[in-house]
């Protein structure tokens, strides 16, 4: 958890403390938007789709010395939640992230003040919240320290300041590792143990100083 918030706090320094002009090619700014994600497991335990959610933080973006391309990062705190049943318990399942997402982008001009651009890169999410949720002693969903997933969206720059954007996060690893049992018959269970990625359509907001 320490390392976490070092993390956090030096890329947060390193956000704020980089000088941001309207004739840089560099600008800061701030991040906010909603979640739309899919718990996907197995429909036989759980499959939890359009469950919403929201995230908010710093970013930059960069213009590249190349006509069009550019690059954004930020530092989000992302908040992602689903009701889960099973065994017919009701589990409240809450991944609270610390997201760091690098894109590179391309734009295309609308004028002097706007632009459409599309955009795509990796991110790693590291678990800043509660890990391990039980539905009972034997079955549980206990999600991992941290996760890789991989940003493709666009958006439309408006007025040099304000930027709305759409993406899909695809998770490209084990979000969760599930654990359950079955019983055979009275006196035998069998254990089972599989994962769970979590993607999420990500609708976003951003105004840059």
């Amino acid at each position: 958890m320490k390392k976490v918030f070092s993390l956090a706090l030096l890329a947060l320094t390193v956000l704020f403390s980089i000088p941001a002009h309207a004739d840089e090619p560099l600008k800061i700014g701030v991040k906010a938007g909603l979640n739309v994600s899919d718990f996907h497991f197995s429909s036989e335990v759980f499959d939890k789709s359009n469950q919403t959610g929201w995230f908010i933080g710093p970013t930059v973006k960069f213009t590249l010395p190349i006509v069009g391309l550019g690059m954004d990062a930020s530092v989000l705190y992302d908040y992602r939640s689903a009701k889960l049943n099973y065994a017919t318990v009701e589990q409240t399942v809450k991944q609270q992230q610390l997201s760091i997402p690098v894109n590179l982008r391309y734009s295309i001009g609308l004028g002097g003040t706007a632009n459409i651009f599309f955009f795509g890169g990796p991110q790693i999410a590291f678990n800043v919240g509660d890990k391990d949720y039980q539905w009972n002693k034997s079955s549980n969903y206990a999600l991992k320290n941290s996760n890789f997933s991989v940003n493709l969206g666009f958006g439309v720059t408006a007025l040099r300041h304000l930027q709305v954007s759409a993406n899909y996060n695809i998770a490209c690893g084990n979000t969760a590792d599930v654990t359950w049992k079955t019983a055979t018959d009275a006196a035998t269970s069998i254990f089972h143990k599989k994962s769970s990625r979590n993607s999420s359509w990500q609708l976003g907001i951003a105004y840059f100083f």
